[in-house]
This record gives structure tokens, C-alpha cells and sequence, in this order.
């Protein structure tokens, strides 16, 4: 779980670092150079391609986890107050529990439900409490990030067969920046010019919020029921509303305080473990009871 919680913890604080550092105008580079250094990395590391049906899979994977959810959630980051974008994506738990069920054949249970739903309520208070007008164009495209990013994480879960995260991550990070490179040259021309502080920023949101955190959030997919793990994702809008408030010079309304607070007991419900029941004690049957002398 505490490794699992890096994941969500370094997106929310991606969200102030996009809006705040990183050029609006290039949607689709912003997703590659995501992407390509993170891919590398990673690569560099495993020392391995794909085999067999994984070819596909990483494909597969590629498009949904990689490119065409960075580029919604960078054209997220840029249009939404970072607190919004972050919470939209807090939908997760009640979305991969709902994909995790027919796909993975893991039923939810009422204990992750009950942290689901304080969750939503939590996230509810902090996006309609905010101050400001909501672009529309902005949800509308977290709302469809949120959609690719949970059927690509519940088929991750359901084709695992063993092979470690760390080659998982670095397989599919590289089918999506093999998308989005030629993409963003197509249509977007030559890279955008950034000055120190946006060359800082990239490498922050390519190595650590997406090569680290792809690896602890594909770790946890493995190990932990989907319904957990989204749970846990809730931490990304609560980072993603503290750092609004701490670097973006965002408000916080009480309700909205309410809401993070809602969230974060729900994020201590998922990590509460069910206790096993304890075993009724039978009488022995008469086959396994003492021979009388």
C-alpha cells in the first residue's frame, strides 16, 4: 500500500508543476517528452523486449496508460485549477471496482465500496466548492483520461502472468511515446523551446511522475485488489489541492477542507485490512473421535 501511494502522490503534485512551468500550446510533446525519457529509463534497466502475446498487450497498454491518457490529462492540467483536474480523476476507485468486476472477476467488497463512496463524496465538495469558473473542455477531457487510465490498469491486472512491473512499465511506456513522438511532430512541428525551469520540470514529471510512480502503481495493480488501489488513488487530488493552495495560490474553502478530509478517511478505510473471521470449533465426528476400549 505504501508503496502503491507514491504513485498517486507524485501525480497530484505533476498537476501544479504542468500548470505552473510547462508550455499549454504543445498538448501533444508535453504527453511525448513524458513519455520518451521515462521509456529509456526504464528500458535501460530491464534490458528486455517483449515476448509472445505481450507484444500486443503493450500496445494495448501503450495507448490506453500512455498516449492517450497523457495527452488528456496534460490538456487537463492546462485548462483546469489543479485541484479540479486532480479531483476529477478521484472517480477511480468506484470506476476500476465497476471494469475490475466482468473483466478481472474481482467483486467489490462492501468495505471498499464504503471507502469508495465517502471517497466520491469527499471529491464531490472539493470540485463543486471551487472558486472560479470550470472549463468545460478541461473535465470533459479528465473525464476521459479517467476512463482509459482504469480499463488500461484493470487489463494490466487481468493479464498478469508473472512479469514483473518494472519490464510491464518500461514495455508500455515505450508503445506509447512510439505513438505519441510521430504525432507530435505531425501536428505540433519542432519541440517547444522551455527555459531552465521547464527542462527541470520534464525530467520531474518523466522520471519521477511517470517512470517511479508507473512502476509503484503497476506493483500495487498486481498485489492488491483494484478497488484498493483505486482507493488509494485519492491521495492525487488531495496532493493535487494542497499544492494548489501551497505554490498555485489557489483557495481552499471550508467545504472543500471537508472534502479532503473525507478523502483521506477513505484512503484509511482501503488500507484497513477485512480481520479473518476466526474458525467455529466443531465437535469431532465420530470418525475421527477416540476408539472406546
Amino acid at each position: 500500500m505504501l508503496v502503491t501511494a507514491i504513485a498517486p502522490v507524485s501525480w497530484g503534485s505533476m498537476y501544479v508543476v504542468t500548470h505552473q512551468a510547462l508550455p499549454a500550446d504543445a498538448p501533444i510533446w508535453g504527453a511525448a517528452l513524458r513519455a520518451l525519457p521515462a521509456a529509456i529509463v526504464l528500458l535501460l534497466l530491464v534490458r528486455r523486449l517483449p515476448t509472445g502475446a505481450w507484444w500486443w498487450r503493450s500496445v494495448v497498454l501503450g495507448v490506453l496508460n500512455v498516449g492517450a491518457f497523457f495527452l488528456l490529462v496534460y490538456v487537463a492540467a492546462t485548462l483546469l485549477p489543479s485541484s479540479i483536474a486532480a479531483s476529477v480523476m478521484a472517480a477511480s476507485p468506484v470506476v476500476l471496482m465497476a471494469l475490475a468486476w466482468p473483466i478481472a472477476r474481482e467483486r467489490p467488497t462492501p468495505r471498499l465500496v464504503l471507502g469508495a463512496v465517502v471517497g466520491i463524496v469527499g471529491v464531490l465538495l472539493v470540485v463543486t466548492t471551487a472558486a472560479g469558473p470550470v472549463d468545460v473542455r478541461g473535465v470533459l477531457a479528465s473525464v476521459a483520461a479517467l476512463g482509459m487510465w482504469s480499463l488500461g490498469s484493470v487489463l494490466a491486472k487481468r493479464w498478469h502472468d508473472g512479469t514483473p512491473a518494472l519490464r510491464l512499465t518500461a514495455w508500455q511506456l515505450a508503445a506509447g511515446a512510439l505513438v505519441l513522438v510521430p504525432c507530435a511532430v505531425l501536428v505540433e512541428g519542432a519541440p517547444p523551446s522551455v527555459d531552465a525551469v521547464g527542462v527541470a520540470a520534464y525530467a520531474y514529471v518523466a522520471l519521477v511522475a511517470t517512470a517511479l510512480a508507473f512502476v509503484c502503481w503497476f506493483a500495487g495493480i498486481q498485489h492488491l485488489p483494484a478497488g484498493a488501489v483505486g482507493i488509494v488513488g485519492l491521495l492525487n487530488p488531495a496532493t493535487g489541492v494542497l499544492l494548489g493552495v501551497a505554490i498555485g495560490g489557489e483557495r481552499l474553502s471550508p467545504l472543500q477542507c471537508v472534502g479532503i478530509a473525507l478523502v483521506m478517511v477513505a484512503v484509511a478505510i482501503g488500507a484497513t485490512r477485512a480481520r479473518p473471521r476466526a474458525q467455529r470449533s466443531s465437535p469431532p465426528s465420530p470418525a475421527s473421535a477416540p476408539a472406546s476400549t
